[in-house]
Formats: structure tokens, C-alpha cells, sequence
């Protein structure tokens, strides 16, 4: 089992958002926030992608990343060697880390043809972005429970939208689980 103190993670969890706007008509907010995060060590960009399609259907796009050339390698090769040891155990490690390197090699994990599926999925007058973010602040934490020889068994965002939509679900559940099953 790969732990989070392995050699090669050193990553804080990655969170792919994508978001959407009616239009471009923003307040200048999300960018100074995003920035504040950013150098308050919360977050980090690993990759963006940002399609604006206009009511005429004219498509301008963005792709912006914190990592340089080298953090973006070996930001690849770490990661491709992960899905390498998944996929085929010890011997993919070596082909599944050079490949994720190759495909970091312009320091951008999004690519031509995921910015032209984009600009072909967001509807006119629609501003859309992809985000993978770094969860920076939750690395040193996550080494923390491994060192404890402690393991993730979930990790779920929970939205109060969905708190709302459960109706009181999670109460019934807690109940369920202090042996009142009625």
C-alpha cells in the first residue's frame, strides 16, 4: 500500500473545480482571493483552464499553472508513476513516471484538445473554468496521520446545499450508527 510519507507523493491532496458563468461580467474578486490563498500557502494551481464563449459564439481561453518547467515534471513523473503502480503494480512505476513526465513536458497537464472539448461543451454567453488545485495546507497534516500510522478511509466535500438536501440524513445516520436502528 503507497502511504503518504512514500518517496515521490509530497503533494497535498488535488481537487479538480470547475465552474461556470453566466456571461463575463465579473466584479474583480475571484482572482485577488485566489492569490491571497495562494501566498498564504492554502492552495497551489497545478493546472487551469478557462473557456469564455460569447453570445456570437467567439471563444477566447486561458491556461495559467503555478508550477515551473521543473515542478511540472516532476510534478508528472510522481503522479504517472502513481497511476503506474496502480495500474500494473511495482514493474509500471518506471514507464508510468515517464510517461507522466512526457506529459507535463509544457507544463501543463490540460491540453489542446481538452481546451477545444471545453470550447465545443460551454454554451454561448458562458464563461467556464477547470481547475486542479493542490491542497498545500493539508500535505504536512496528511504526513502527520501516516506517521501515526494512519490512513484516509474517506474524503468527501460536503456542500451546505447538500446538508440541506439530506433532510436530516446525517442525523438518522449517526442515530444508526449508535445502535438505534429503528
Amino acid at each position: 500500500m503507497l502511504r503518504h510519507d512514500d518517496p515521490g507523493m509530497g503533494y497535498g491532496p488535488i481537487q479538480m473545480l470547475v465552474v461556470g458563468f453566466d456571461g463575463n461580467r465579473f466584479r474583480g474578486e475571484i482572482w485577488p482571493e485566489l492569490e491571497r490563498l495562494k501566498r498564504e500557502g492554502v492552495v497551489r494551481i497545478i493546472d487551469l483552464m478557462l473557456v469564455r464563449k460569447d453570445e456570437a459564439g467567439a471563444v477566447t481561453h486561458i491556461v495559467a499553472s503555478d508550477l515551473d518547467w521543473e515542478e511540472a515534471a516532476k510534478f508528472g513523473e510522481a503522479m504517472g508513476a502513481l497511476a503506474g503502480y496502480a495500474r500494473d503494480g511495482l514493474p509500471g512505476i518506471e514507464r508510468g513516471g515517464m510517461k507522466g513526465l512526457a506529459e507535463m513536458m509544457d507544463g501543463h497537464l490540460f491540453n489542446q484538445d481538452d481546451v477545444f472539448r471545453l470550447e465545443q461543451l460551454v454554451p454561448a454567453g458562458m464563461t467556464t473554468a477547470v481547475a486542479l488545485i493542490e491542497h498545500v495546507w493539508a500535505e504536512p497534516f496528511l504526513g502527520a496521520v501516516s506517521r501515526a500510522n494512519g490512513f484516509e478511509l474517506l474524503n468527501e466535500w460536503v456542500t451546505p446545499i447538500q446538508i440541506m438536501e439530506t433532510g436530516g440524513a446525517f442525523e438518522r445516520r449517526r442515530a444508526w450508527n449508535d445502535g438505534d436502528r429503528a
